[in-house]
């Protein structure tokens, strides 16, 4: 059995950065703790504060904490697919042509949901 004189560290050294993955991490984790509370939040005020009939629901959506929340809750969802998305993205599309084309449409895509999604919001609690 050989034992080498190098430490942990230095043998870590060139494995590359532990500095990219962690913010990513976090981000990951926060947007699922959101979700955890949006989400519940989102149902139970739906189930309980309506009947159910679409005249009920647009009432609802006109209280402005509905409202925000509703939002609050699109953007946060769709940020968390996102992040999930560029995992898989890295982590299984090998040809760089297919991963550039692959993470653009990952960006592109919520970005015009969420555009879509505040705008329909907005919609509804004005009234327009």
């Amino acid at each position: 059995m050989t034992h080498s004189l190098r430490t942990p560290l230095s043998r870590a050294r060139g494995l590359g950065s532990a500095k990219h993955g962690v913010g990513h991490f976090i981000q990951q984790r926060a947007t699922a703790i959101f979700l955890t509370v949006l989400l519940p939040w989102f149902a139970l005020s739906v189930l309980l504060g309506t009947d159910g009939s679409y005249d009920s629901v647009i009432g609802w959506m006109k209280h402005p904490l509905n409202a925000a929340g509703t939002a609050l809750l699109v953007l946060t969802g769709l940020f968390h697919m996102r992040l999930g998305m560029q995992v898989v993205i890295e982590d299984y599309i090998t040809g760089p042509v297919a991963r550039t084309v692959s993470l653009l449409a990952n960006t592109a895509i919520p970005a015009i949901l969420a555009v879509i999604a505040i705008l329909s919001v907005a919609k509804v609690f004005v009234g327009a």
